[in-house]
């Protein structure tokens, strides 16, 4: 009998060390908070990206209400910089934050339509910012910029190298700010296929990667 209730004891505490964690683990990634309003904040932790980006035209968010009903949609940034959502209709999203949109569409929600609203917004895909990939590649063209786009993932998602192209004859043309023309990065794939990861820098909106042909 001893036995018995010193195995339910252990089992007890493991269980709760175990719900503490999670728990720990949920705070981690979101924090609540209200608003004077009445309305309840959420705050995804940890998405630096989310929160500096500034939505645009094409872009793809997910946006949950969490309560009072469940509501779950994906939608596509217009041409217009508006998306569509239930109760509130039409809402202008261009050129503000993932925590602004949030924030605006749980307001907007607490008007009237539902009763202590939870939102929560996240940046599916960026359609509205790409780069570009030109010259010995399989698929040139246009990319999406998406989290940790380096140079050499863009040449991957291009398809790789043409049996022309050369590894070492690769530059970033990055637009110059407040005036016309491009700064020139010149960028060793070999060098970073080698272990040199210094060399495979993080692209931004509107770089264009070009390949040359080697010299044979």
């Amino acid at each position: 009998m001893k036995r018995v209730l010193s195995t339910f004891i252990i089992f007890t505490v493991l269980m709760s060390n175990c719900l503490q964690a999670g728990a720990e683990a949920q705070t981690d990634q979101v924090a609540e908070s209200l608003g004077a309003d009445n309305t309840i904040r959420i705050t995804p932790k940890n998405d630096e990206r989310s929160a500096e980006y500034t939505v645009g035209v094409e872009d793809i968010l997910e946006i949950s209400v969490l309560q009072p009903d469940e509501i779950l949609r994906v939608v596509n940034v217009g041409p217009d910089g508006t998306i569509s959502f239930p109760y509130i209709g039409s809402v202008m999203v261009k050129d503000l934050t993932v925590p602004q949109i949030q924030e605006k569409i749980q307001t907007a929600l607490a008007d009237g339509y539902l009763k202590y609203p939870v939102v929560l917004v996240a940046l599916q895909e960026s359609r509205s910012r790409n780069f570009f990939v030109y010259g010995e590649v399989t698929k040139p063209g246009s990319y999406p910029l998406v989290a940790n786009s380096t140079v050499l993932r863009a040449i991957s998602m291009a398809g790789g190298f043409t049996k022309f192209g050369s590894s070492s004859r690769v530059k970033v043309l990055r637009p110059k700010e407040n005036e016309p023309g491009y700064n020139t990065i010149k960028i060793d794939i070999k060098n970073v296929m080698s272990g040199d990861t210094g060399q495979d820098i993080l692209l931004m909106p509107g770089d264009m990667v070009v390949v040359s042909e080697g010299v044979f």
